[in-house]
Parts: structure tokens; C-alpha cells; sequence
């Protein structure tokens, strides 16, 4: 029995060591690996909000320039009120002048015509009593006289009666025409007042209506600036979380190229041919300034219009000519993980841009130190150049 109960035992240890693991049933949910796709897609997110917040911020300080120039509109409005206010003060005071002299005119008026009433009714009684007299002229007094020095005495008498008349005349004159000046100043004074009084209180008003304005116009340009700060903030937020999130999608297919820059993997990186005229190592080639300790291998029988492959996806890292090289391409892979291609006629990608495994990145040549037509190509491998070779099967010696 118990000789039975361990073969049980024995016979369920060996089913469950066996047995597919969760993962491998796919019962276990494994992360979503982050593309270069949506890092770019995040850094354009990114670069649109800055713009945005650049011309949030350009509309803001606009806003703001409007502000103060709102404000030094009603501060400016608010002085003219101010002396406008000042203004009607003295003008009350004119208006208040004018009527103390329109009671004195008023007073000077009814005077002169109580004198001119007056000496017109002695002129009345005058030509009554002369009239009752018999002396309704000076001829007929003349013509009285007994005598020339009766004459003369009567002449002399007339002359002091003329100039007497003639004196009521004139002050008669002289009244009627002060009372004409005094009722035209009378009416220019009342003029004046009036005028002074409306203008006054029409400019009053006005202004009073400037001052509305401006500050209407200040509260809705207070309102944008409310606004416009309120959006920049959430603009600035989003931005923030968009670069959070690239740095942490970064950090994320940094982690995952890490944990995928696994040995092998590469493909041959050109479509003519596997022929290896130069292996990696110490070498004596004979051409001036070419390496003696060659860093990678040297595929020869391409011309200068064969397509250099990437032999693994990754992302340029250098796309240049130098004088040893030539036109060549440096392309990342992953942490300590590159692959390098020289000599090259020309180069069809740019630092940055990603790539493919199996796209174009340039053409063979034999430019830089190079003796004729062909591909130099390296690999890293933990930062460290490893022999091609090891890596890439289907060569042919040819050294």
C-alpha cells in the first residue's frame, strides 16, 4: 500500500514538472512592447503643445500690453473727469458771477427806465404849461418882443429854455440807449450762463461714457487673460504628462531592447555577394593608411550600385564620411549592440531615423581608403567589436 502511495506521489511530482508552464500557456500577461512609433508620436505631440504654449503665451502678453493700455485709458479718462468736475465747479461760479450781474443789470435796467420815465414826464409837463402859456413855439415868443433889447432879452431866455429842453432831450437819449446796451447784455449774459451750462453737462455725460467703456473693455480683456492663463495652464499640463510619458516609453524600449539585444540575429548586409576578401585581425594589406588590425570584414565582388542592408533593425546613429571610412553608416540596436557600414558610394538614411531589418541604408563603393569596390562591415556586441564571421553564416573565403 504505501509502495503505492509513492509511486502515486512520485508519478505527479513528474506530471507537474512537465506540464507547460502559465506563461507558456499564455495565462500570464506580458507587457505590451513599446514602439518607436509612439515615442515619435509622443515627441510631435510634445513639439505641438509647445507651440501652442508659445503662442498662448504671445496672446497672453498681448492680452496683458491691451490690459495696461486699458488701464492707462481710464486712468486717463478718470483725470479728464477730474477736471471736467473741476471745471464745472468754476463754471457754477461763472454761472453764479452771471447772475449777480444779471440782478445788476436787472437793477441798472429798471433804474434807468424809472430816470427815463421820469424826465419824460417833466418834458410832458413842460410842453402842457407851455402849451396853456400861449408858447406852443419859440417863434411866437420872439415874435412878442416891443423892442430889439425886449428882443434880445426874450432870445436870451429862449436860448436858456432850448438848451433846458435840449438837455431833457438828450438825457432822454442817453437813458434809452443805456437801457438798449444793458438789455443786450442782459440777453448775452443769459446766453453765456446757458451755453457754459449745457457744454458743460454734455461733456460731462461723455466722458462718464468713455469711462463705461474702458472699463467694459478692461473686464473683457481682464476675462481672455483669465482664460488664456487658465488654457496655457492645462496646455502646460498636458505637455508635461506628454514628456513624462516619452521618458517613460523610452526608459520602457531601452529596457526591452536590453532584454532583446540577444547574440545573433543579423542578416547578410548586402544582395551580390559572400565573398570575404578581408577576415577581421592583424593584416598586411599594403595600401597606404588602411588599418593592419582590421576592426570588422571586407565583402568584395559588389560594384558600385549594389544595396547595403541594414542586417538588423535599430535606429542611425551616425550617418557620415570621414577620410578613412568614407560614406558609412552606424546603426544602434540596443544598449552596447551597433553594426557599421563603410565605403560606401552613397547613403540613403540620416542620424535618427529608424530602420528595418533588411532596408536600404546606401550603396557600395570605394570610397575613403579602399582599393577598389566593396562593403567594410562591423559588429558590437556589449560594446565590445566581435568577428562578424561568428555571426553570419553562407561566407566564402577569399583571402
Amino acid at each position: 500500500m504505501k509502495r503505492n502511495i509513492l509511486a502515486l506521489t512520485l508519478a505527479l511530482l513528474l506530471l507537474f514538472a512537465l506540464a507547460p508552464t502559465a506563461e507558456e500557456w499564455g495565462l500570464v500577461p506580458t507587457a505590451r512592447a513599446v514602439t518607436q512609433e509612439e515615442i515619435d508620436k509622443l515627441k510631435g505631440d510634445a513639439k505641438e503643445l509647445a507651440n501652442q504654449s508659445s503662442s498662448l503665451k504671445s496672446q497672453l502678453a498681448d492680452l496683458k500690453s491691451q490690459r495696461k493700455s486699458a488701464l492707462a485709458q481710464k486712468e486717463n479718462l478718470d483725470k479728464q473727469i477730474a477736471v471736467t468736475v473741476t471745471a464745472i465747479e468754476n463754471t457754477e461760479k461763472q454761472i453764479s458771477g452771471f447772475d449777480t450781474l444779471l440782478a445788476q443789470t436787472e437793477y441798472e435796467l429798471e433804474e434807468n427806465k424809472r430816470q427815463e420815465e421820469a424826465q419824460y414826464a417833466t418834458f410832458c409837463q413842460r410842453a402842457r404849461a407851455m402849451e396853456e402859456a400861449g408858447t406852443t413855439t419859440y417863434w411866437s415868443v420872439l415874435f412878442k418882443a416891443d423892442s430889439f433889447s425886449d428882443l434880445l432879452s426874450r432870445l436870451s431866455d429862449i436860448q436858456e429854455v432850448m438848451r433846458y429842453d435840449q438837455s431833457l432831450l438828450d438825457g432822454l437819449r442817453q437813458l434809452r440807449a443805456q437801457i438798449q446796451v444793458k438789455q443786450e447784455e442782459q440777453e448775452e449774459l443769459k446766453a453765456q450762463s446757458e451755453e457754459a451750462k449745457a457744454s458743460l453737462e454734455a461733456h460731462k455725460v461723455e466722458l462718464d461714457q468713455q469711462q463705461k467703456e474702458a472699463q467694459a473693455l478692461y473686464d473683457e480683456i481682464q476675462a481672455n487673460v483669465d482664460d488664456y492663463e487658465a488654457e496655457l495652464a492645462e496646455v502646460t499640463a498636458e505637455r508635461n504628462r506628454t514628456e513624462a510619458e516619452i521618458a517613460k516609453k523610452t526608459e520602457e524600449m531601452a529596457r526591452q531592447l536590453a532584454m532583446t539585444a540577444t547574440k545573433g540575429g543579423y542578416i547578410w548586409p548586402e544582395t551580390v555577394s559572400r565573398r570575404i576578401s578581408s577576415p577581421q585581425g592583424a593584416r598586411n594589406t599594403g595600401i597606404k593608411g588602411a588599418s593592419t588590425n582590421h576592426k570588422g570584414v571586407d565583402i568584395c565582388g559588389v560594384g558600385t550600385s549594389t544595396s547595403v542592408l541594414a542586417t538588423k533593425a535599430g535606429v542611425v546613429q551616425t550617418s557620415a564620411y570621414s577620410r578613412s571610412y568614407g560614406n558609412y553608416v552606424v546603426i544602434y540596436h540596443g544598449p552596447g549592440n551597433t553594426t557599421l557600414y563603410a565605403h560606401m558610394s552613397s547613403r540613403s538614411v540620416q542620424e535618427g531615423d529608424k530602420v528595418t531589418q533588411g532596408q536600404v541604408i546606401g550603396i557600395t563603393g570605394s570610397t575613403g581608403v579602399s582599393s577598389g569596390p566593396h562593403l567594410h562591415y562591423e559588429i558590437t556586441e556589449g560594446g565590445s567589436r566581435v568577428n562578424p564571421l561568428d555571426y553570419l553564416s553562407g561566407w566564402i573565403k577569399a583571402w
